[in-house]
């Protein structure tokens, strides 16, 4: 954090008409560093640091997703991402922990968007599909949202059937929410699952046209037709 807010700091002022945090959908405070020059200081530390006990990333990971900024609360994610084998021991529990306190939708796609590869998740489907059915049902918005944004990668790398069935039952279940965290997610599902499931996805578009947000029908639509996002 304390090399992320030097970088910050040598930055010039964002523009006056762009707000980071709002676009983000957080009141959090959002430091004014790019991801790409995030992204340069957290492989350098992961460099430094590949040989990390799981029982320090952990403990690290906790002060990072109890941040009191999005740029902390961001943080975790990213670094997940370059330790693959400390990731793949992770309880999927720790998740639900991680996305307590969550705010719009860059707070939750930065942990669940392109994190779990689908393999991981395979090899330890029990737990993650506990978790998954229990975020789907959660009061919070936010876990309701990963209930699908966290389907969306494992579903365009792989075509087990236990991703695309477990999609459609979420996507069931959340397709009459009108929040644009919700409505977004179950667009980008959809427009996921046609790569290997295109002939089910037209076929549940006609059944629920009627039911589901219209930004979804649009961009659904928009992707059968022309393979465009």
């Amino acid at each position: 954090m304390e090399e992320i807010k030097r970088v910050a700091g040598t930055n010039k002022k964002v523009s006056s008409w762009f707000n980071p945090a709002s676009y983000m959908g957080t009141t959090k405070p959002c430091l004014n560093i790019t991801n790409p020059q995030m992204r340069e200081i957290i492989k350098k530390w992961v460099r430094e640091q590949k040989d990390i006990s799981l029982n320090v990333l952990l403990s690290l990971l906790d002060s990072t997703f109890a941040g009191k900024s999005h740029t902390e609360r961001s943080l975790g994610g990213k670094i997940l991402e370059y330790l693959p084998e400390q990731r793949q021991e992770i309880d999927p529990k720790y998740l639900d922990k991680w996305l307590t306190g969550a705010e719009g939708w860059g707070e939750v796609d930065s942990l669940c968007q392109s994190t779990f590869e689908a393999k991981e998740i395979l090899a330890n489907w029990k737990e993650w599909d506990i978790l998954l059915n229990k975020f789907v049902k959660d009061p919070d918005i936010h876990k309701r949202r990963a209930s699908l944004v966290l389907l969306t990668k494992p579903v365009s790398h792989s075509d087990d059937p236990r991703f695309s069935d477990l999609a459609f039952e979420n996507l069931d279940k959340l397709k009459k929410e009108k929040d644009i965290l919700i409505t977004k997610a179950v667009s980008w599902l959809l427009r996921d699952l046609i790569k290997y499931h295109r002939d089910r996805v037209e076929d549940y578009l006609k059944a629920n046209k009627a039911i589901l947000p219209k930004i979804a029908v649009r961009e659904v639509t928009n992707k059968l037709q022309t393979g465009k996002k």
